[in-house]
């Protein structure tokens, strides 16, 4: 990633091999590199020149030194080669010196050495980086895009928030500008993301990178997210104590201009210099129904309905609140040249105080569920979507404002599986209820077929499955699906909840019928019996008895417990 120095006589370069030369006294020169403040906006006759020159077997290992070379402030930071690569190669001093290969920087001596430790580096911050997104997106990860700029401007950024001033001599790169410094950085990511490709690590798509399941199922272990927490500390204190930040300060105290920009804008209310970068997850992309959508989507419900439902065309748009206790949700209505669209939008709060803390007790022991709004949303979407490529019914997902934590989907026509239940409750005996039983038979066939993805659905209440005109049933609410996730949590749901609306005196017959529908249709779909087994166990009984009859919810366990494989 070199880069052409206008500001930087060769004499000048002369004299800095030189002195390199001079610090390594019999030791062989290995590298020498040259952080490019000045060429990112900074004024070159200003500028401090900084300077990594890695030195074989260098004793002592670390040293800095302070010269002026042609009228010019020159820090050099000599470390030795062992030290440099294994900071390269796994961090060994948080990145303080081969750290400077993310930013733009000039090859003095020994140009492929550096590339090709550039390369190990990034590789490293690449997996790195593909890590924390499926750890801050377990589910959205296995569906997710994204461009190769995410990984430049998110690994700048992230040393931008340990250390603010590095803001200043970063600021023109950081705003996007597509200037030479950026496309060469680039170009290091670019070699290092072709590498990951030919080892299995990563898929490149039409110009998108896709994280392998298999790397995502690996990066969930919880060791793997205490070993990139941990990553920071390191950063911070070995940046700090061996003078790459006191480097930066030099800097600042040679340009004062921009010193005096940093007390202006530190004076400010809520100043923060990185909210003025690119944001990285402009370059994240989740897919839905209408094509992919940025993760720094910032769309908010009446710009939606303005401009994707009417169009930008003149109309009336109303909006009307459909429930939803623990999440905002509501129908847009949008009418124009005599055409009606609806879409349902979905605001997705943190689940916090007093109305998590009763669904956390009376879940206790059973199950967990995801509390953070951009975590629901996040499930909701890749769930959603995964579903819908492998051929289920579900609302199209037409676009997502992550920021807003908003999801606008397709509206179901049709009646939700309460009513049909509700119909089993209260009929008489004589009435037929062949039909309710029917959709209840194909509700469970669904849910085997789900399960065989290895997927569960988290919340199946009967009112997340609609039963539509045509009589398909479209399933719902994906907020708290997963993968890998407790299936037999799915069915105990489904059915001890269904068990709630049975009446006190209608004795167990109902109860049973209902649990038999559901179970020759998720052993027709080829479901686990064992699961349905499971499902009886006192675990998930407890869960629901405190607003289901006891007698309802002991016919349905022993129907679940007593469940065979047909034959």
């Amino acid at each position: 990633m070199t880069q052409e120095l206008n500001s930087v006589t060769d004499k000048l370069q002369r004299q800095i091999i030189d002195f390199c030369r001079h610090i390594a006294g019999s030791a062989r020169v290995t590298a020498i590199s040259l952080f490019d403040n000045y060429s990112l906006g900074m004024p070159s006759t200003k500028a401090t020149l900084e300077i990594v020159a890695v030195i074989h077997d260098f004793q002592p290992r670390l040293m800095s030194y302070l010269k002026i070379l042609d009228g010019r402030a020159v820090i050099v930071f000599a470390v030795d080669q062992w030290v440099f690569e294994r900071d390269a190669e796994r961090g060994f001093l948080g990145e303080a010196f081969a750290g400077t290969l993310v930013f733009p920087y000039t090859a003095l001596y020994g140009k492929d050495y550096l590339h090709e430790h550039e390369i190990v580096l990034k590789k490293r911050l690449i997996l790195e980086s593909l890590e924390n997104l499926i750890l801050s997106f377990p589910e959205l990860s296995y569906r997710i895009y994204i461009k190769p700029q995410y990984f430049m401007y998110e690994v700048i950024l992230n040393r931008v928030r340990v250390f603010p001033p590095l803001a200043y001599s970063l600021s023109n790169f950081t705003k996007g500008a597509s200037t030479k410094n950026t496309k060469a950085v680039l170009q290091g990511y670019m070699e290092a993301l072709k590498q990951l490709e030919a080892e299995k690590k990563v898929i490149m798509s039409d110009g998108y990178v896709r994280i392998p399941k298999k790397f995502v199922d690996e990066s969930q272990n919880p060791r793997v997210r205490f070993i990139n927490l941990s990553k920071n500390a390191p950063r911070t204190l070995f940046t700090s104590f061996f003078k790459v930040f006191p480097q930066m300060m030099n800097f600042f105290s040679q340009n004062t201009e921009t010193f005096l920009n940093l007390q202006r804008l530190t004076m400010k209310k809520n100043a923060y210099p990185s909210r003025e970068f690119v944001d990285p997850q402009k370059y994240v992309f989740v897919p839905t129904a209408k094509g992919l959508v940025s993760l720094s989507d910032r769309v908010s419900i009446e710009v939606f309905a303005r401009k994707v439902l009417l169009n930008g065309e003149n109309g009336e748009i109303k909006f009307e609140p459909v429930g939803g206790v623990l999440n905002d949700v509501y129908l847009i209505k949008a009418y124009a040249n005599g055409v009606e669209q609806k879409v349902l939008v979905k605001r997705f709060k943190d689940w916090s105080g007093f109305k998590w803390f009763p669904l956390s007790l009376w879940s206790f022991g059973a199950r967990t569920f995801a509390v953070l709004g951009r975590y629901r949303l996040a499930k909701e979407c890749a769930i959603s979507e995964f579903l819908r490529c492998e051929g289920f019914n579900v609302p199209k997902i037409l676009h997502v404002s992550h920021n807003e934590r908003l999801i606008f989907m397709e509206f179901i026509e049709g009646e939700d599986l309460n009513n049909a239940i509700k119909r089993i409750a209260t009929s008489n005996g004589t009435e037929r209820i062949e039909k309710e039983l029917s959709d209840i038979r194909k509700v469970g066939e669904i849910f085997a077929q789900v399960h065989s993805l290895n997927i569960a659905l988290g919340d199946t209440k009967p009112e997340n499955a609609i039963v539509a005109p045509n009589d398909e049933i479209y399933l719902l609410d994906f907020e708290q699906a997963s993968h890998n996730g407790d299936k037999a949590w799915d069915i105990a749901e489904f059915l001890y909840f269904s068990g709630h609306y049975l009446q006190p005196l209608s004795g167990t017959g109902k109860a049973e019928a209902i649990a038999d529908a559901f179970i020759s249709g998720y052993l027709k779909g080829g479901g686990d019996v064992n699961i349905i087994r499971k499902a009886g166990a006192a675990k998930y009984t407890r869960v629901f008895s405190i607003f289901t009859l006891p007698s309802v919810i002991l016919a349905m366990s022993n129907a679940c417990k007593k469940a065979k494989v047909p034959k």
